[in-house]
């Protein structure tokens, strides 16, 4: 059996240049309808055809079919019943043979754009009809949702922002309006968007846009008339998460120009770009284009002021608009160069949220918002405590600012300064962290219509800026519990998925440590020094026995990443301090507990988050070393200029008296972790937790 999968490929001046991927075009849904023929061997059909495009033609054998020589050139040809398209040229390069469900996988070289064109019409065709698909379309993810409450909030929360619905019948659709919700007497009031069209049998189901899902509903026929209709709220919701990141219309002025890797002859094609998002960009397409789906496009796209980015892209759709018919082409992009992520990055977070702004141009009334906000009180704190971090402060967010790979900073400016805030880090090598979240009192005289679109807001740029990272796979932060809106967000949510184990809530004591506050204990026969590799070992078995798996993942504490390597390089790269040590208290050579130390840039976290110290027992008397390592942090942390450091408690911190540790007993942190792939979801909540809901200062993330 041949089984290479090297994506095809077409033959250059410059050698073998891929412009496909290895299984490129669309699915066919109706076995049979178009047959792969072979002209050479007499006209034998070879099978039905069960993917196609420009560039491989893949086939089914009815009949047994013995190993193919790879090396030889093959001419086909594909029977509609109607109609022939062929001889194409092509190369074998795989093969399942063998039995009577052999597959054979056929690369197309030499495709002339005539043939090309003409193959693209027969399968668009299709599409239209649905007996084809394109083979990139990813399946959508459902939730049914039962709970009365939640109803109310999302169907609420997409009432406030009257966004839009369909209600579908077999064979036709009604577009309509989400336009109010009365609560107390569980209505929707609805606006049909096409007159005189009727309501239709029932049940009826109708599909509501929210953030980035699609909820589907059963309705019974609703009282009113003409453009007005009025139902009852649904007794259920089923949520479809469209996309991994939200897409929003395209600025003005966005021009796209791209030659086709196939066909260079045809020169070069100006397009207008319809939507984005951070991995994807739409176009309008002409027939003449020739693009289809698994094609891989090098794009150049300028902005209406001029600024050019270049990206590479692959097309993972092409589709028809139900309004004008219009062409419509989805690609999946990855800007070219580190310049070309940094302008692609600010053209799409601007794009997504345009109320809000990075803060390079905000750090002055940022830093006031912190004060007036509340958040320099938090833990016990006080304003005149961070002033002595004020300017590392105000270099680290100007040097981050040119660094999206590692940080973001939103603000939401008004004419009072900077109405809110939030932060985001990569600190380990798929895991990023939300921190410094603030969020001014009172209202601005600009404020939003939607009562708590300013949180929305820089929650989405904040946390779809960590989408964009391709290792993202942990979103995690240091929250007070107590605060109403940590409990309704951050920690309700996480709850709700516990099950999946994708997600954990987890009570953690910040205890402030002094470099100059030393135990003064003696330590007796106790020896500290780096970890040996059998420690480090023993260390991650440890952490992978007493701790959920998302806990070890997300932290850098798995054997594999445990000394963070990864996370630190990318750090020192940019020019900035991340690192971590590792040591271990022995008693007669026996390894009693270790002590993971954590150094980073001065400023990147006002509560020194990244400058931190973890304990975990390697015995069963562990702890009685925990003071000993902990004066050894002291040390470790003075020889790096740091006069104090965060000491992340996980147990009952019974030592703490001994070794002059420091909190606010009055404070309840977490530990609040989730995985990317609950992200989508997680917007979706704090959508639905914003919307109506009472002003406060939700300064409760460290």
């Amino acid at each position: 059996m041949n089984a290479s999968l090297d994506r095809p490929a077409r033959s250059t001046s410059t050698g073998r240049v891929a412009v496909t991927s290895p299984y490129s075009g669309y699915s066919l849904r109706t076995p049979g309808e178009i047959q792969v023929v072979l002209p050479d061997q007499g006209g034998r059909r070879l099978g039905p055809a069960t993917l196609l495009s420009p560039a491989s033609v893949w086939a089914r054998s009815e009949t047994r079919v013995e190993p193919w020589p790879s090396d030889g050139p093959l001419r086909v040809c594909l029977e509609t019943g109607s109609a022939s398209l062929g001889p194409l040229s092509g190369e074998l390069h795989w093969q399942r043979a063998g039995g009577e469900d052999s597959m054979l996988g056929i690369r197309l070289v030499d495709v002339s754009p005539a043939q090309g064109q003409a193959l693209l019409t027969l399968m668009e065709e299709r599409l239209r009809h649905g007996s084809a698909l394109p083979e990139a379309s990813p399946l959508p993810v459902q939730e049914e949702i039962s709970d009365a409450g939640r109803i109310e909030t999302i169907l609420g929360m997409i009432a406030a922002v009257n966004n839009k619905a369909v209600l579908r019948e077999p064979g036709r659709m009604v577009r309509l309006v989400l336009e109010r919700m009365d609560a107390e007497r569980g209505l929707l009031f609805w606006r049909c968007a096409e007159p005189l069209s009727r309501w239709g049998e029932p049940p009826c189901e109708v599909e509501v846009v929210g953030y980035n899902s699609a909820y589907r509903m059963r309705l019974a026929p609703p009282a009113g008339r003409g453009e007005q209709w009025v139902t009852p709220l649904p007794e259920r919701l089923w949520r479809v998460r469209h996309r991994w990141h939200r897409r929003v219309p395209a600025p003005a002025g966005l021009r796209l120009r791209f030659v086709h890797p196939l066909w260079t002859e045809l020169g070069w094609h100006e397009r207008e770009a319809v939507d984005l998002s951070y991995s994807g960009l739409g176009l309008l397409s002409g027939a003449e284009d020739l693009l289809f789906p698994g094609l891989f496009l090098p794009l150049g796209l300028e902005t209406a002021q001029g600024e050019r980015i270049d990206l590479r892209c692959e097309v993972r759709h092409v589709s028809f608009s139900q309004t004008d018919g219009r062409r419509l082409c989805g690609l999946e992009v990855r800007p070219c160069t580190e310049r070309d992520t940094l302008r692609w990055m600010k053209l799409v977070s601007q794009s997504l949220c345009p109320s809000t702004r990075t803060s390079e141009d905000w750090l002055e009334p940022l830093w006031e918002l912190y004060a007036a906000s509340g958040y320099f009180n938090l833990a016990g704190k006080t304003s005149e405590h961070f002033e002595t971090l004020r300017r590392d402060f105000m270099e680290m967010n100007t040097r981050a600012a040119r660094l999206p790979q590692l940080s973001c900073q939103t603000v939401w400016p008004s004419e009072r300064g900077v109405e809110a805030s939030i932060s985001s880090l990569k600190m380990y090598q798929a895991s990023w962290m939300l921190h410094q979240l603030g969020r001014r009192p009172g209202k601005p005289a600009l404020a939003p219509e939607v009562p708590g679109q300013t949180l929305r807001d820089v929650y989405q740029r904040t946390v779809e800026h960590s989408q964009g990272d391709p290792e993202f796979r942990w979103l995690f932060s240091y929250a007070e519990s107590t605060v109403p809106w940590v409990r309704r967000t951050h920690v309700r949510f996480a709850e709700r998925m516990a099950g999946s184990g994708q997600s954990l809530v987890m009570n953690v004591r910040l205890m402030d440590v002094e470099c100059s506050e030393p135990s003064g204990l003696p330590l007796g026969e106790l020896e500290i020094a780096p970890a040996s590799m059998g420690e480090k070992l023993l260390l991650a078995r440890e952490i992978a026995r007493t701790r959920p798996a998302c806990y070890a993942e997300a932290l850098d504490l798995t054997r594999e990443r445990l000394e963070m390597r990864g996370a630190s390089r990318t750090w020192w790269e940019a020019g900035l301090q991340r690192e971590r040590r590792i040591l271990v208290a022995r008693r007669h050579g026996l390894p009693l507990a270790a002590l993971v130390l954590e150094l980073g840039q001065p400023g990147a976290n006002l509560f020194r988050l990244l400058d931190s110290a973890r304990l975990f027992p390697l015995a069963p008397e562990g702890k009685e070393a925990y003071v000993a390592l902990l004066d050894e942090a002291r040390g470790w942390f003075a020889l790096r200029e740091r006069a104090s450091f965060v000491y992340l408690c996980e147990d009952d911190g019974a030592y703490a008296s001994a070794a002059r540790l420091h909190d606010d007993p009055s404070t309840r942190p977490v530990l609040w972790i989730i995985a990317a792939s609950l992200v989508p979801e997680f917007l979706e909540h704090i959508q639905e937790q914003s919307s109506g809901r009472p002003r406060s200062t939700p300064h409760a993330v460290s």
